[in-house]
């Protein structure tokens, strides 16, 4: 029989604490909740009692259930009214002076078995227990933020923390209605230690002006699914509280992808912390209003009147998935679409899977009978190079092999018109080799759709050094005409969306590797904590691990950072034939 936590104290109540406080009291626990003075505690309180007011207006509370909860909390100045709490969650800010001291007096106050928590998402919990007198009933508890909406807890545990009061608190975190998962004392945990790698390569990209703020967090959001784009998600996590986790992570890690991007620290000192100050990346209406405005940064529109070119023609050369994906999009939007195969068997098979696509539209209701005919009258299979001859635009999309493609830019050089743009639709290779192969390589770019490309909105438009300006707002007119939405960067290798989301995976493999976590515990991390509509391994396995290391190794050659050498498991995987999906076994198995 676990321990009973009926009352239980909270220490700060700043949005964190607040939101803890409220969670506590939602679910029938009552709170006493400290903060070092009367303005402090009526903050809290207004916290509480705003965030439970909306709740009633969204109908998710009741008026009398609101008025129970506010009546099981007790507000005071002086921790000495823990005296008879059960358990003590520490919510002050992310400094390790700070929460010591707070600890150390807390271990005075309490019974000998009352447990001590620190909603810490980054410091060492190890450094925090050792200044009291029970390391053993120390453990981390963080919750996530807005706490009463997210679900996950992640509960720490360090190398003396006694197994009885993990089981204990991580049977009430369950009482709460949250997910918890158990992990070892490290900095940034499972969540942090992986969501702010990605947040500080994103601002690196930023700062060097690989990408437009809009653009990166368009990228994410239109390509990943992600619910934010990293660099508003940092305006509302706040600079100054990234900038704190970085540096923790850094200090114990000294994987120089977690060095705090020196950008970081410039806009902290200018005051732009994000939202709470009304400028950081974006700027916004108001503190703490989450409206961004336009201001100086603020892309003005891709200029289109006198520099787009006229597509009517376009040309798809392969067979494959990514290839019928992007005929079937290009032919149902009005364009005359040339199916360009090796043989006609393949290009005929290729049009009748573009049919079926068709098909299972006009079964749901998405299309109809008249449209789905239409579109296949667009789609002309082809063997030639020369039946691209009149196209003004080809697109490649054959396989991810840097030699295949030079030498069918090297044939579309030949075979089509001058003036006519040539794409590549690589997640990865560099696109200056195909343009390399040509004797036009103003006309070439990358057109990076993403799969299916029937449904993903998004495509990565790539300019190399020798890209025209009018070959890139033809493209990007086109993009929109295929009802798409298309964002810009530079010829380097994963362009934006795979250039932050493999170094990601990889670290999530690290992280497997080095029996941190298990693969359900991280992927429930960073689905439940962070929002995400898949965890790291889900998404291996359904990328394919062989197509994952080749990205990574990819990354690793052309910016020769240790910290994207891709994890030895996910080399030993691959090498087993254990590559996803595809073949039912990879990090998990599956049927197939």
């Amino acid at each position: 029989m676990g321990r009973e936590f009926a009352t239980v104290g909270v220490v700060g109540l700043g949005t964190m604490g607040a939101g803890i406080v409220e969670v506590l009291a939602r679910n029938g626990v009552r709170v006493v909740a400290v903060e070092v003075d009367r303005a402090g505690v009526e903050r809290g309180r207004g916290h509480v009692e705003q965030s439970t007011a909306r709740a009633v207006v969204k109908g998710k509370l009741d008026h009398a259930a609101r008025v129970d909860l506010l009546r099981r909390v007790d507000y005071t100045t002086e921790l000495g009214d823990l005296a008879p709490v059960d358990l003590v969650i520490e919510a002050v800010p992310e400094s390790l002076d700070l929460k010591v001291r707070v600890f150390a007096e807390v271990d005075r106050i309490v019974r000998p078995d009352v447990v001590l928590a620190s909603n810490t998402s980054s410091l060492s919990v190890t450094r925090i227990g050792v200044h009291t007198g029970r390391p053993g009933k120390v453990v981390g508890l963080h919750f996530f933020n807005p706490a009463p909406v997210l679900r996950l807890v992640e509960v720490v545990r360090t190398v003396v923390t006694e197994p009885e009061v993990i089981a204990d608190v991580t049977a009430f975190t369950r009482k709460l209605g949250k997910e918890p998962v158990v992990i070892g004392d490290r900095a940034g945990f499972i969540a942090n230690a992986l969501l702010f790698g990605y947040l500080n390569h994103a601002v690196a990209m930023y700062e060097s002006r690989y990408a437009s703020r809009e653009d990166l967090d368009a990228a994410m959001r239109f390509g990943c699914g992600y619910p934010m784009g990293p660099l508003a998600l940092l305006d509302l996590i706040g600079l100054d509280t990234a900038y704190e986790i970085l540096e923790t992570m850094y200090a114990q890690s000294r994987n120089r992808l977690h060095a705090p991007v020196p950008l970081l620290k410039q806009m902290i000192t200018a005051g732009l912390l994000g939202r709470k100050t009304g400028r950081g990346f974006y700027t916004y209406d108001g503190p703490d209003s989450p409206t961004v405005i336009p201001d100086a940064h603020t892309p003005a529109p891709v200029e289109v009147a006198r520099t787009v070119r006229d597509i009517r023609r376009v040309g798809v050369i392969g067979t494959g998935v990514m290839a019928t994906g992007i005929v079937e999009v290009l032919a149902r939007n009005g364009f005359d679409t040339i199916l360009r195969a090796r043989t006609t068997g393949k290009a005929c098979a290729a049009k009748d899977k573009v049919r079926k696509s068709l098909e299972r539209q006009v079964a749901r209701n998405r299309l109809s009978e008249e449209d789905k005919e239409a579109t296949l009258a667009r789609i002309a299979p082809v063997v030639d190079f020369a039946g691209l001859a009149d196209c003004d635009l080809v697109i490649e999309a054959v396989a991810e092999d840097l030699r295949i493609k030079r030498d069918v830019f090297a044939a579309l050089d030949k075979a089509v018109k001058p003036g006519a743009i040539l794409a590549t639709t690589t997640s990865s290779l560099p696109v200056i080799e195909c343009a390399a192969a040509t004797t036009r390589p103003g006309d070439v770019l990358g057109l990076h759709f993403f799969n299916p490309a029937q449904i993903m909105k998004l495509v990565e438009i790539v300019d190399t050094i020798a890209t025209t300006p009018d070959a890139v707002a033809t493209a990007h007119a086109l993009c929109e005409r295929l009802g798409k939405h298309p964002v810009h960067c530079g010829d380097r290798a994963g362009f934006i969306v795979n250039a932050l989301l493999f170094p990601y995976l990889n670290d999530a493999v690290k992280m497997l590797e080095a029996h941190y976590a298990e693969a359900d515990d991280i992927d429930t991390a960073m689905k439940v904590g962070c929002g995400l509509p898949m965890g790291p391994f889900e998404l291996l396995d359904v990328v394919g691990l062989d197509v994952s290391l080749a990205i990574e190794r990819t990354l690793y050659d052309e910016f020769h950072e240790s910290g994207y050498a891709p994890a030895p498991l996910l080399e030993h995987l691959v090498m087993a034939g254990r590559l996803g999906r595809k073949t039912g076994q990879g990090f998990r198995d599956h049927d197939r």
